[in-house]
């Protein structure tokens, strides 16, 4: 959704771009991977998971 969400940039010039408080504090904080986390778009992707057409 445009207008919505967060950008994070690293020390190291790499970019986060984070939807919600929810997403940001898994990955961040608690060092979560988004391939581990069943409700990413990156698991979904990965696990054939869409029923989107």
């Amino acid at each position: 959704m445009k207008g919505t969400g967060k950008l994070f940039a690293y020390a190291n010039g790499k970019v986060a771009y984070f939807c919600s408080n929810r997403c940001e504090k898994n990955l961040l904080k608690l060092k979560r991977k988004p391939l581990t986390v069943r409700w990413t778009e990156h698991f979904r992707k990965e696990h054939k998971k869409d029923t989107k057409a």
